[in-house]
């Protein structure tokens, strides 16, 4: 595990739910690393933090997660299949990807006249004309089907070509799973019939194919044929065991499901997407609200989500509870995105499965904002206790650049209530020599402070120098601002971190303080915010011409680079081994690439 994320993973693990579901791993900057499912959760995801990892590509994965987000469902199965659609979806590294459907079985029933076969294969062979059904969870449970298939109405499965040259009645006929039509015992017209009845099977209409088992187990029961009863109450089992299909593909359709719920001052809303009839997954937010009744946040977050951050919206959202303005709100949508949208809270069968699915997980998410604000608040308390002084609003100060190159300071902030993302704050430096960091500082801390009020505690990224720096800005401003210095310890091992204050004491807190951890967690915020502002200025300022300020690399060597990976995306994915791979390249200019563009 990385160093600097071990505080916060080991939180998540610790008030990580033991119920089924999907977890998703992330990288230092953001990035979906792994999906993986679980039928407990906490158990799962625990075990990638164990010693005794022999797996290099487990290990790999492991040295890069800095957050881990869980998704619960109600089953394994659902776990499943959640988490090939978001494995289809996102293409993480860490996945195996199976490409071209071929993660999911499908049942197949042909177009061939006047008998049409059926089979289950994974996959949607182009080729192939007729009628699919499924996805379904495994093979297994495709086979099984189509046993019952074949059981129940006696449809051929075989190949056209074993069926085109059949002059007498196959295995099949004689186990009683196929009607032998090959050799004409049966007519087109009552085989129809059995083909209709197995697509009524599959589609789920299974009411009345249940009753005709009903009956037929019955009516053998009276002859005393229990050897038949049993095999019918067996088929009976098994209809309701595999048309028990999960809520993720029971229905075709898209729609979005919004649950909202408050507990102890927290408020979060789950959307849940569904898309050609299949669950995408879904994300928890927590809003900062000003109101007191849930239908007016609903709403409120709603506008915002759609109208500001979406761009696209499908025609239904199921809500968990009556929206304020609801017809309001609609026909708003509707104009905005040029087609009917419905807001729908009181909804039945699949609907209300998806419904219960984004319930459970608002709850689950509520639970485990209300245990992060816990540890948060104790925390801030062992920080006052060290700082002796009250302490709820801090805010730190990184800075970025690439060689001295489009140089970017960050603020960034927080409360009680943790990370305030809308008051972060980016400064591009202008006018002071390359790679100057005071200089940048100096001038981020300068602009910051004329017009903004001074947090209660400001953090400042550095040793006794950036602190004496700062103190000298806020002389300068005539402000009376609380400083502390944070310089890394020996190595820049997360642990090892020196407190300096403005009156030159310094301290250095045991590694397990939880005051030391949330001085780390917001310095390391400050540090990401930094970093990936300056790449995206970086990159759009530069696009192809990132190449250009590397020293060394002429022309020829930039398009040999280029040609070799296929552009610019390619070089800025490659390793540094597979930078070295360049024909004329080399290993120290490789590092040298690398370290540009990634350092």
């Amino acid at each position: 595990m990385n160093e600097n994320a071990r505080p916060h993973i080991e939180k998540i693990l610790a008030n990580m739910t033991s119920l089924p579901g999907v977890y998703r791993m992330y990288g230092k900057d953001g990035e979906l690393l792994y999906v993986g499912k679980a039928k407990n959760l906490k158990n799962r995801v625990s075990s990638y933090f164990v010693k005794t990892l022999d797996h290099p590509k487990t290990q790999a994965l492991v040295a890069r997660i800095y957050d881990i987000q869980t998704l619960v469902v109600r089953s394994e199965t659902e776990a499943l299949l959640l988490e090939q659609n978001l494995i289809k979806l996102h293409h993480p590294p860490y996945n195996i990807m199976l490409r071209d459907d071929k993660s999911y079985v499908y049942i197949f029933v042909s177009a061939d006249k006047p008998y049409p076969r059926l089979a289950s294969g994974r996959g949607k062979g182009k080729h192939q004309v007729g009628k699919f059904f499924g996805p379904y969870p495994s093979a297994y449970t495709a086979r099984d089907t189509l046993v019952v298939l074949q059981k129940l109405f006696n449809v051929r499965s075989c190949e056209n070509s074993f069926f085109a040259n059949r002059t007498r009645p196959c295995l099949q006929y004689q186990i009683k799973r196929c009607s032998a039509p090959c050799v004409g015992f049966i007519s087109p017209e009552d085989y129809k019939a059995d083909v209709d009845n197995s697509i009524r099977f599959l589609q789920g209409d299974t009411k009345e194919l249940n009753q005709e088992l009903i009956a037929k187990m019955e009516a053998a029961a009276e002859t005393l044929e229990f050897e038949k009863a049993v095999f019918y109450r067996d088929r009976m089992a098994l209809l309701r065991d595999v048309q028990s299909q999960q809520a993720i593909y029971k229905l075709k359709g898209e729609a979005d499901i919004l649950s909202i719920a408050y507990q102890a001052g927290v408020t979060c809303v789950q959307i849940m997407h569904v898309r050609n009839g299949k669950m995408l997954g879904g994300k928890s937010y927590f809003p900062d609200m000003l109101s007191d009744d849930l239908g007016q946040m609903l709403a409120d977050f709603i506008a915002n989500f759609y109208f500001q951050v979406a761009d696209e919206i499908p025609a239904e959202l199921i809500v968990n509870l009556e929206v304020a303005d609801r017809k309001e709100l609609e026909a708003a949508l509707s104009q905005h995105f040029g087609k009917k949208i419905q807001i729908k809270s009181k909804v039945r069968e699949t609907r209300a499965e998806w419904l219960e699915l984004a319930q459970m997980n608002v709850q689950h998410a509520i639970q485990g904002k209300l245990a992060n604000h816990i540890e948060l608040n104790e925390r801030f308390h062992q920080l006052e206790q060290v700082v002796d002084r009250p302490v709820d609003r801090i805010e730190c100060f990184d800075i970025s650049h690439t060689m001295g190159e489009d140089t970017v300071a960050s603020c960034v902030v927080f409360d009680s209530g943790g990370a305030r993302k809308r008051d972060y704050r980016q400064f591009s430096i202008h006018d002071i020599q390359a790679g100057d960091d005071y200089a940048a500082m100096r001038q981020a801390l300068t602009r910051r402070y004329k017009k903004a009020l001074l947090p209660d505690l400001l953090l400042i990224d550095g040793g006794k120098g950036q602190l004496h720096m700062a103190m000298e800005v806020m002389q300068e401003l005539g402000l009376d601002a609380f400083m502390v210095g944070v310089s890394k310890g020996e190595g820049r091992k997360p642990g090892l971190e020196t407190l300096h204050f403005t009156d030159g004491s310094k301290i250095q807190l045991p590694e397990d303080h939880k005051a030391l951890h949330l001085i780390q967690q917001v310095r390391d915020e400050a540090h990401r915010f930094a970093i990936t502002k300056h790449r995206a200025k970086r990159d759009k300022k530069r696009g192809s011409s990132v190449l250009e300020v590397i020293p060394g690399l002429g022309p020829k060597r930039r398009r040999d680079l280029l040609t070799h990976f296929g552009g610019i995306q390619g070089v800025l994915k490659a390793s540094e081994r597979d930078l070295q791979l360049v024909p004329g390249l080399g290993s120290v200019m490789a590092r040298m690439i690398y370290k540009v563009l990634h350092e």
